[in-house]
């Protein structure tokens, strides 16, 4: 049997290139050095400096977890951390974040790592999961999951089938930008699930539920779902952190679901303790 060369830092750099549909020309342009340096670096003719790696994974978008491997590839040590969240160096991080979800309730809002798997989550959130099976609930939460599982959060959503193709779009712009066989595995799953038999054009409002008053202009596409006979709408804003120097905290983000209508408002506040 044989084992397959590692890939190289060039080889490396000219996959990233060519994902990003980049010449090296205009590649060299965005980094500050000429188009014969980007090809003897990806021929190998050339070795690139640690600072070269670092500014064309930079210049490429490539996600930290791979600009170490950019780095490894070149011969440097890792420059990122991946720390896991539960050490205690990162204390500091878990309670902001536990005070920004505290802070935005009755709202919903959470935090998922580069899988969709929940880290945190408040008290919004779990309201909307009432009532989902044991089986769904039950070991590490995935966002994505819970959602368009048809045993799930699906059948609650009014506009489903809006709302299924913008987060398998979303999924794909990732896996378009990051190729993470995990999350590539995830969309697979995912996106193969049933559709729910209520997924239908969107349902008439519920005759017993609070509703908007007239039409609302939405500025953005909303989640419409049902709970406990009110239909709520939200629209959903991801934050992530500026400049990482952690693969975990580079693959975290925060998703606030903000009220779309004053009736989800009054119908939330109603809620708070």
């Amino acid at each position: 049997m044989t084992t397959a060369a590692p890939l190289t830092v060039g080889a490396l750099l000219r996959t990233w290139r060519e994902r990003r549909g980049l010449s090296q020309l205009e590649l060299a342009g965005r980094a500050d050095s000429s188009s014969r340096h980007i090809s003897f670096v990806e021929t190998g003719r050339s070795r690139p400096s640690e600072e070269m790696v670092l500014r064309l994974a930079d210049r490429l978008e490539v996600p930290v977890r791979d600009r170490n491997a950019l780095l490894l590839a070149a011969g440097y040590a890792p420059r990122y951390a991946h720390t896991p969240l539960g050490d205690p160096s990162m204390e500091v991080l878990r309670e902001g974040l536990e005070r920004l979800l505290t802070g935005y309730e009755p709202y919903p809002a959470l935090v998922v790592d580069a899988t969709y798997e929940v880290v945190a989550a408040n008290r919004g959130v779990m309201m909307l999961m009432e009532g989902l099976p044991e089986h769904l609930l039950a070991g590490p939460l995935n966002a994505m999951r819970l959602t368009l599982h048809p045993e799930g959060l699906a059948p609650r959503i009014r506009n489903l089938r809006e709302w299924r193709g913008h987060l398998l779009a979303q999924m794909e712009r990732q896996i378009a930008l990051a190729r993470s066989a995990p999350l590539r595995a995830l969309y697979e799953e995912v996106s193969a699930y049933p559709l729910p038999a209520t997924a239908g054009p969107e349902r008439e409002p519920s005759p017993d539920g609070d509703e908007p008053d007239g039409p609302v202009a939405y500025l953005a596409l909303p989640l419409r779902i049902e709970h406990d006979g009110h239909l709520l709408s939200f629209v959903s804003s991801i934050s992530t952190f500026n400049t990482p120097m952690d693969v975990t905290v580079a693959e975290l983000a925060i998703e606030t679901l903000l009220p779309a209508d004053p009736a989800t408002v009054k119908y939330l506040r109603s809620l708070a303790p």
